[in-house]
């Protein structure tokens, strides 16, 4: 019987990852081509651009133009293109920068990994803010330090990043001389701009914690475990946190990828050398293949970890693995 029963309950699970498996591949795809697009949707001929970007001078010679054509493929239909630009994407070549000269994976690789880090740091920030502050509110749902706590963590949301981060800068570096104003040099470098970027996401995660847990305190799981003798204190920290923090992992995913790309204000802001600031820079010198290469590691790893989000929140699902109550 148990055997059959959970032979039973993979069958949902294995249908599930197969669906999201191919649901990842299928954006990936598409999200590629949409990226290799890029030099065909701005104004200009390709070929012109890139000789323009190397050389001074209104007046291109036109079998210079013709002649790059021919070396790149560019007379070839867009789906030989794309399929000979995706091999060497997955090759791990992003072709040259044209502002530079140099790969653009050399440029591609350090401003990942410093923008991961911020966006790590700035995670770990909110996300330890808002356990606290969330288990606080529910624990206490109703009570004046609930209304303050959601009162002031909605109004996190209302703070723009362009508004918060000169502030902090003038008051933080200016005023008082506390932090740097600007730079990736050292942890107190990272205070300031961890700090613009948290504020959002603590505001979500908090609402988030907080209706996980008034959710799991209302579950039949919790009377029981009171009925059986264990005290209030035993029973959040046994049952109550552990359900209750579940939406946060998810949550958590989401704005991970979201945070990847939409850090450029900040990056910017602060002179911080990550991915954001690399493709506004990008955008500002018309380096297609420096926006190319960006563009489509920030969307992959996002594409990729929403994906990753989705799978765990499906797995914890009860109905999906067969557990029925």
């Amino acid at each position: 019987m148990s055997s059959r029963t959970s032979r039973s309950s993979r069958g949902p699970v294995t249908a599930f990852l197969l669906r999201r498996t191919a649901t990842l591949g299928v954006t990936v795809l598409l999200a590629s081509f949409v990226v290799f697009l890029i030099p065909y949707v701005t104004p200009g001929d390709p070929a012109r651009k890139i000789i323009r970007s190397r050389v001074a001078g209104a007046v291109l010679d036109e079998s210079a133009v013709q002649a790059l054509t021919q070396d790149l493929g560019l007379h070839e239909s867009l789906v030989v293109q794309y399929l000979r630009w995706l091999g060497r994407l997955l090759g791990g070549d992003m072709g040259l920068s044209y502002a530079s000269r140099t790969p653009v994976v050399e440029q591609v690789l350090p401003a990942l990994w410093t923008t991961l880090s911020l966006v790590t740091a700035t995670l770990a920030v909110a996300a330890t803010v808002s356990v606290v502050l969330g288990t606080v509110a529910a624990l206490r749902a109703g009570s004046l330090p609930d209304r303050i706590i959601t009162t002031v963590t909605q109004g996190f949301v209302a703070m723009p990043e362009y508004w918060l981060a000169p502030m902090l800068v003038l008051v933080f570096a200016l005023e008082l001389s506390l932090l740097p104003s600007a730079g990736w040099a050292g942890p107190a470098s990272a205070v300031l701009p961890v700090a613009v970027l948290a504020l959002r996401p603590t505001s979500y995660f908090t609402s988030a914690v907080r209706e996980g847990m008034l959710d799991a305190l209302a579950g039949e799981h919790v009377l029981a475990a009171r009925a059986r003798g264990l005290s209030r204190r035993q029973t959040v920290r046994r049952h109550v946190i552990p359900n209750g923090l579940l939406p946060l992992a998810t949550l958590a995913a989401v704005w991970f990828a979201g945070l990847l790309g939409g850090s450029v204000i900040v990056e910017v802001i602060f002179a911080i050398p990550g991915m954001g600031r690399l493709l506004y820079e990008a955008v500002l010198n018309s380096d297609i293949p420096l926006a190319q290469g960006g563009v489509v590691v920030v969307v992959g790893l996002a594409v990729v970890l929403t994906t990753a989000a989705d799978l765990v929140h499906g797995l914890l699902n009860p109905r999906l693995r067969g557990h029925h109550a």
